[in-house]
This record gives structure tokens, C-alpha cells and sequence, in this order.
């Protein structure tokens, strides 16, 4: 049975400070560290938890802790580092300090049942993965050629393929997902809040994409689950963790069993907040999961006007290009090195790398700004412009040869601002924010260190990291202040 009380974030925080007074006399004896960690929860108000799940609660039993403790107490065992939840309940029951915070009183703290159990709550599905846990085996995803390439296995029409298909066919909002409460608790409680600190504006926002690979264990886990004798028969395998399987690491040049995340950034954010992620098999390539997490985050957060994306040179498909003009989105993409070269434009101009037309003289083109109503790029004459007198003149005007590029002609080529230029080049440089927004998700909150055999717990603790990865950027009092009025309770 789960009882709601009333005003209760004000209760937690009456409850924070008179525990922590009662077990620590002295408030001075815990480090800065842990004061910045009780500050920063005692502000962050969760009571909208209790009403989201409520429905996930029966009105009769025994009575059950409340939602909203549980929840503070998952996402402080991430923020402390703690990677089983075996470990955090043995850490509640020894730091009467994590207790508190919690909500919990310290003599009277959860078991790694109700954990589990809270965590079944929040799971909208009673399968634990996405997919059944029986399947073929799939042929290894082939490695780069070079050191450092990303996996080469998608062809140049899927992008077209998919994009055509996703436009064409809706897919299922957030409430008939498995993560409908996982992304509710998300959405009201920490990217909202983000939007009303002013630090995300959805109504134009600027994203920055990028894969990358989640280790979830050490090779894939599987048994047979046939009576044949041969074992190498093509018959169905069960596997332990269904929705993941064997990619290629280009970063670490290795191969890797899990998960492939996309993670969509608010590249205009000091804070590299994260947007929006979805968990892909470790074979995709960067381009599907691209496809498939952009148009499934328009469905559930279709408030969110996309102004702007920021991609890396997997991205480079001419599809992806013409999709992004189509819907008035701007795009910084990165060219793919393997399909540039030097082409004819209008007959007698080549272009370089960037797309910037080359005279017959093979003189690049000096750029003369962006006409903004006509939607192209002027470009005139190299020596003319700088006042001097061509000897094989390709005009008969004395301002010389003016040629103009327009996206729509090529969109991959032609961009606003013009690709290579100082402008893009300064635009481009905030993609790295998606970069340090994994690298904080990996490395500073340990995300691969779950160990987890299920997306259920995978996503869970990504949600959690990302949740946290918002707190952390919202302003808070100063410590002096909160030192202050706890000990003005103590009084």
C-alpha cells in the first residue's frame, strides 16, 4: 500500500535536517564534499515522483516506502560512485549519512529486494529486454580498414531507405514503451526543470549526435536451445542479454559485446546537458542509430524544435542533407574522407575539398558573403578582387568571374556557412560537447561498471546518470547558507 504525504518535499527536507542533527551533533565533522552532495539533494525537490507511480502501487498490502525515497536513493548511490546494489544496501545500513539523505531513517533502510522490486515499478513491460531471448547467431560486424575507421556496414541508399520509411511511418509514443515511467521521472522532473532555468530552449534548440559503445560484459552469453547433435547447427540460440551483441570499437580498435548508445547533447549549453539516448545493439552504425534516435526523440519530446545539428563525418549521406534543408534544419556535418574529390561545377569549375570553386587558373575563389534571400554563396575572381588584372581573364566584366553556389544544387557540398570556413569551423567545434557528455557518463559516473544482464537495468542507470548529469548544472545556494540554517535548526 502506498501512502503519499501531503507536501512532501517539504517533509524530506524537515526530515534531512532534524536526522542529521540528531546523528551528527557537530555538523562540521563531514567533509566539504558531502556537504555539496546534501545540499544539492535537499534541493531537489522529487515528490512528483510519488504521483507518477502511484498507479504502480496497490491500495491494499503491507505498507510500501515511498517512491520518491527510493528514487533519491538509487540516483545518490550513482553520484557516490557505487556500482551493485548489493553494496549500496550494505553502505545504507553502515553511513547513517546515506541513509538520511535517502529519506530513510538509518535503523530502517530497504533491502536489495525492494531495490529490485522498485526497479520493476518503473520497468513498464514484464519482459526484462526489448527483443526475446531467443535468436540466430549473427556473423561478426566487420572492423574498420584502418586503424581508427568506424565499421563499414552500412550501404549509401540506407539512409534514403530509412528515412523514407520513418517519415512514412509513425512510431509509438513514450506511454507505450517500456521506459513510460523511466522517461516521465526524466522529463518532468530534470529536463523540464532544465528549460525553466533557461539552461535548454526547446523551441530552438541546437543538438550534437554521437555513438558510442557500451561494454556490458566480456563476450556474449548463449546456450543452445535445440536437440540437435551438431553443435554448430543454425538453429535458434537463448542468449542471457538479447539486445545486445558484438561491435567494433574504433576508438580502442578492438571488438566489444553490448551496447551501442546514441546520446543527443544541447550543444549551445556551457553544460553539455543530454537530451535524448537510446541504447542500440553494439553492431549498429552510427548512421541508423542516428536515424532511429532522432526520429523516435521527435515523437516523445515533439515540443522540441530541432534549429540545428552537429554531426561527425559517419553522418555524411546526402539523404541525411536534403532531410535537413526539407524541415529548415541547419547542419554542420563532417565530409567522410572516402567520398571526397575534385569535381567539375558548371562545366568549367572544379572544387576543392570543401567545396569552394578553383578558376581555370587553379586559383581558389575568394568567398564575397552569403545572400541570404537567394540562399547562396558568391564567389569572385582571386586576382581581380584584390585589384590586379588576369592575363587569361574568363570574364569580360572588369569586376571579374562571379560564380554562385547553391545548397539546394548539392546540399553536401554547399552549406551555410561555407563549409572549411572560420564561421563553420567555430560552429562545427561545439559537436565535441556530445564527447565530453559521454566521457562523463562513462568515466565520471561509471555507466559500463553496472554489470547489469538486462536493458531494463542498463536503462535505469542511464537515466539515472543523465538525471544527475542535469543536477549538476543547476545552480544551487552556497554552502555557507545551508550551513547556516542547519545550524539556526539546531538552535
Amino acid at each position: 500500500m502506498l501512502v503519499i504525504p501531503d507536501n512532501s518535499h517539504a517533509v524530506y527536507q524537515d526530515f534531512l535536517i532534524s536526522q542529521f542533527l540528531n546523528y551528527y551533533p557537530d555538523p562540521f565533522v563531514i567533509s566539504k564534499k558531502r556537504w555539496t552532495i546534501l545540499l544539492q539533494f535537499f534541493e531537489l525537490d522529487l515528490s512528483n515522483t510519488n504521483t507518477i507511480l502511484a498507479d504502480v502501487y496497490s491500495l491494499r498490502g503491507p505498507l510500501a516506502r515511498v517512491p520518491s525515497n527510493m528514487f533519491r536513493s538509487y540516483l545518490l548511490s550513482i553520484k557516490l560512485g557505487f556500482t551493485s546494489i548489493t553494496d549500496w544496501v550494505a553502505a545504507l545500513k553502515e553511513c547513517h549519512l546515506y541513509a538520511i539523505i535517502s529519506g530513510f531513517m538509518p535503523d530502517d533502510v530497504p533491502g536489495i529486494g525492494t531495490f529490485y522490486d522498485f526497479f520493476d515499478r518503473i520497468w513498464s513491460s514484464d519482459f526484462n529486454n526489448f527483443t526475446g531471448l531467443s535468436r540466430h547467431k549473427k556473423k561478426k560486424t566487420p572492423k574498420g580498414k584502418k586503424a581508427g575507421d568506424k565499421s563499414p556496414n552500412i550501404t549509401k541508399t540506407a539512409a534514403y531507405r530509412f528515412i523514407e520509411f520513418y517519415k512514412s511511418h509513425s512510431l509509438p509514443d513514450y506511454s507505450k514503451s517500456p521506459l513510460n515511467f523511466i522517461f516521465k521521472l526524466y522529463k518532468s522532473q530534470f529536463l523540464n526543470t532544465s528549460v525553466t532555468k533557461g539552461l535548454i530552449n526547446p523551441s530552438a534548440i541546437s543538438l550534437a549526435g554521437d555513438g558510442t559503445p557500451v561494454r556490458t560484459s566480456a563476450r556474449m552469453r548463449y546456450h543452445k536451445d535445440c536437440n540437435c547433435i551438431e553443435d554448430h547447427c543454425k538453429c535458434k540460440r537463448k542468449f542471457s542479454q538479447p539486445d545486445c551483441n558484438i561491435g567494433w570499437d574504433s576508438s580502442r580498435n578492438c571488438y566489444f559485446n553490448g551496447y551501442h548508445l546514441y546520446m543527443f547533447v544541447a550543444s549551445d549549453t556551457f553544460n553539455d546537458l543530454p537530451v535524448f539516448p537510446i541504447l542500440e545493439r553494439g553492431s549498429r552504425h552510427d548512421m541508423l542509430s542516428f536515424l532511429h534516435s532522432f526520429f523516435t526523440m521527435k515523437t516523445w519530446l515533439p515540443e522540441y524544435n530541432v534549429a540545428k545539428l552537429l554531426l561527425d563525418s559517419a553522418h555524411d549521406a546526402d539523404a541525411v542533407y536534403r532531410y535537413c534543408n526539407d524541415q529548415g534544419i541547419r547542419h554542420l556535418i563532417d565530409f567522410n574522407k572516402g567520398n571526397t574529390s575534385n569535381r567539375l561545377y558548371k562545366d568549367t569549375f572544379t572544387l576543392d575539398e570543401n567545396g569552394i570553386p578553383i578558376c581555370q587558373k587553379g586559383l581558389k575563389m575568394h568567398s564575397h558573403g552569403i545572400e541570404y534571400n537567394r540562399k547562396r554563396h558568391k564567389y569572385r575572381c582571386p586576382i581581380t578582387d584584390n585589384g590586379g588584372v588576369c592575363d587569361t581573364p574568363c570574364s569580360d566584366s572588369a569586376y571579374g568571374r562571379v560564380v554562385f553556389t547553391r545548397p539546394k544544387d548539392d546540399p553536401r557540398t554547399f552549406t551555410i556557412p561555407a563549409r572549411g570556413s572560420n564561421q563553420w569551423k567555430e560552429e562545427y567545434n561545439a559537436r565535441t560537447s556530445v564527447e565530453r557528455s559521454n566521457k562523463r557518463e562513462k568515466e565520471d559516473y561509471k555507466l559500463e561498471g553496472g554489470k547489469h544482464r538486462s536493458s531494463k537495468m542498463w536503462y535505469c542507470r542511464l537515466y539515472a546518470i543523465m538525471m544527475l548529469q542535469h543536477l549538476d548544472a543547476w545552480e544551487t545556494s552556497s554552502i555557507e547558507e545551508f550551513q547556516k540554517l542547519v545550524i539556526k535548526q539546531s538552535a
